[in-house]
């Protein structure tokens, strides 16, 4: 006997998690991951930080709009989930220039090296900056949304990889599991499975495309100082924080992958090491740890939200790159407004509240997939 739901998620990490908290309350809710536990895969090897000037124009909406979402929402919370932490950008100018955006100022080396005592004088010749970003503690994000959405009476089914669905009459009959499903809404929240749940469902895939993204936690001689920046290269060859006496690096990598559980291949961390090692003074001694998470895009680097216009009730929350956790809430909240106004709807959200531009700049973008 299959079980009833008017919203049916596909997908446990921070998009469907996000967006089953949104919904949690307003409709029936069920939320079914592949994997035994939620946040398994890209949702559970972030960098942890949230930054504005960092993504396309809508992106950066989307992150402005996230960020005051959770800050709202921390003001109940006994920890929260935001910690100031600026991001600074270094390299040439012209990279540095091409990067920056309205919500960076440009600063001098000498600023630089005052913000990071860590950097090697010379090795780079131009530096933004951007104060309003933050470190997200995303473990308690992620558990945050879940607590709310378990509490207003969203089902949560884990080992349950969706193995069948079809479009009948109304809604969708969807097999995952050992579980069957109906609900008159199907979302793709799959991450980089998501063009494969397409497959299984019947519809078009978008073209999405998988990433390799490598990060990994490495002892030092020299710790930063608590306030120091997330530094990144503004070629986007590596990024480095602390992550209390040790720091979290990457290589910025962007390789393509098919959807798998992503492992760090051999010589990514090493090459970045020693390259760390000649333009820092941190003294990198050894890497404590080493993961590898898939970034998932549309061709034009935009995340999808909307009702596929050739598949009736299947909503697409998906290709949220590298920008997941940033994107987030605001994401949810748009997402929650279409579905809750249903396919037929125009144009996104008709409210005036906080979120509007942020609606209406996606739904500018993305209304309904396939228009």
């Amino acid at each position: 006997m299959a079980a009833h739901y008017d919203v049916l998620i596909v997908g446990g990490g921070i998009a469907g998690l996000s967006l089953a908290s949104a919904l949690a309350g307003r409709c029936s809710v069920a939320l079914v991951e592949a994997e035994q536990e939620l946040a398994y895969h890209t949702s559970s090897r972030s960098a942890r930080q949230l930054i504005p000037s960092y993504g396309p124009p809508v992106v950066q909406e989307l992150t402005v709009r996230t960020l005051e979402l959770i800050a709202a929402r921390d003001a109940e919370l006994p920890e929260p989930v935001l910690t100031p932490r600026s991001f600074m950008l270094i390299g040439t100018g012209d990279a540095v220039t091409a990067e920056a955006s309205g919500h960076m100022r440009f600063i001098t080396p000498a600023e630089a090296l005052e913000l990071c005592p860590a950097l090697v004088p010379d090795t780079f010749t131009a530096a933004g900056l951007d104060t309003g970003s933050f470190g997200c503690n995303a473990p308690l994000l992620l558990a945050d949304h879940q607590r709310r959405a378990v509490a207003a009476g969203v089902d949560i089914i884990t080992g349950a990889r969706v193995h069948s669905a079809q479009r009948v009459g109304s809604g969708w009959q969807v097999g995952a599991g050992m579980e069957a499903f109906e609900a008159g809404v199907m979302v793709n929240a799959a991450g980089a499975w998501a063009d494969e749940l397409a497959v299984i469902s019947g519809v078009e895939k978008l073209g999405l495309q998988p990433y390799r993204r490598t990060a990994a936690i490495a002892a030092v001689e020299r710790p930063l100082p608590e306030h120091s920046p997330m530094v990144a290269a503004a070629d986007n060859t590596f990024y480095f924080r602390r992550d209390g006496d040790d720091v979290l690096l990457s290589p910025s990598e962007t390789v393509p992958s098919g959807p798998e559980d992503a492992k760090p291949r051999p010589g990514d961390v090493e090459r970045l090491v020693a390259r760390l090692n000649q333009v820092t003074t941190l003294g990198i001694t050894s890497v404590r740890r080493a993961w590898t998470g898939l970034r998932t895009e549309a061709a034009d680097g935009v995340p999808v939200a909307g009702f596929d216009a050739e598949a009736p009730g299947f909503y697409w929350l998906a290709g949220q790159g590298g920008y997941g956790f940033q994107t987030s809430s605001a994401m949810a909240e748009f997402a929650a407004a279409q579905i809750m106004a249903g396919p037929g709807a125009a144009g996104g959200p008709d409210d005036a509240g906080p979120g509007y531009r942020t609606a209406q700049a996606l739904a500018a973008t993305r209304w309904s997939v396939r228009r």
